[in-house]
């Protein structure tokens, strides 16, 4: 099965003495796996960096065996913000999570375009207020929806805190994520409450109801606005 796309890396892991193996966020594949071979070579070591855009050819004999990919190096991302550990922690905390939410070989379009628009904007000074939108848009598009349409806010009171029952947990969130109206300014403790509701509900929904574990990546991320 031979095929060709644009793609995000998700996860790398060393296989064998010069071969990694790769995850990869395709917009027509979902999520695939396949072996680099020369993956540990300076050239290509180089650019195997978790967010990194690449175009990748698959060649594999057998739909049920793991395939081959060469890859080139489309736009480099993560390094970009090696020196800024809030912007990476969110790179890696991401991808962590589609690494191990994202079924295998399954393509979803809402998700991939929403994820490729925050890669796009992740150098905008309001990047941590995307990337919260982002895991909004990712609960609701692995098949949760928390409806918050339905707890009604006021432009006025965007800037509030309002106190919300969702099933059988009552949260504490900011209530721009009901208006999506986002305020000029935003305090630390906005962006921490909303980091804590959005984790919540992935957690609960998605990682200790199948028992998966949860990337550190994440706490720490969220830990950088305390």
């Amino acid at each position: 099965m031979n095929w060709e796309d644009e793609c995000y890396l998700l996860s790398k892991r060393k296989f064998r003495e010069n071969a990694n193996i790769i995850n990869v966020f395709s917009r027509s594949k979902g999520k695939i796996s396949g072996i680099v071979y020369g993956g540990n070579s300076r050239k290509i070591r180089n650019y195997l960096q978790i967010s990194n855009k690449l175009f990748i050819i698959h060649n594999s004999k057998n739909e049920n065996k793991i395939g081959y990919f060469k890859t080139e190096l489309v736009k480099p991302i993560s390094p970009l913000y090696f020196n800024d550990k809030e912007r990476t922690s969110a790179l890696i905390s991401i991808c962590s999570i589609l690494n191990i939410l994202l079924p295998e070989s399954q393509p979803n379009q809402n998700i991939y375009k929403s994820f490729d628009k925050f890669l796009n904007s992740i150098n905008l000074d309001n990047w941590i207020v995307l990337y919260i939108f982002l895991e909004l848009s990712l609960i609701k598009n692995l098949g949760y929806d928390p409806n918050l349409d339905k707890f009604k806010v006021t432009n006025d009171s965007s800037t509030d805190i309002k106190r919300i029952k969702i099933d059988t947990f009552f949260y504490e969130i900011p209530a721009f994520l009901i208006s999506k109206k986002i305020p000029q300014k935003i305090s630390n403790d906005f962006i921490k409450k909303s980091l804590f509701f959005t984790r919540s509900i992935i957690q609960n929904r998605f990682f200790i109801t199948n028992n998966l574990p949860f990337p550190k990546s994440r706490i720490i991320l969220e830990n950088y606005f305390n």
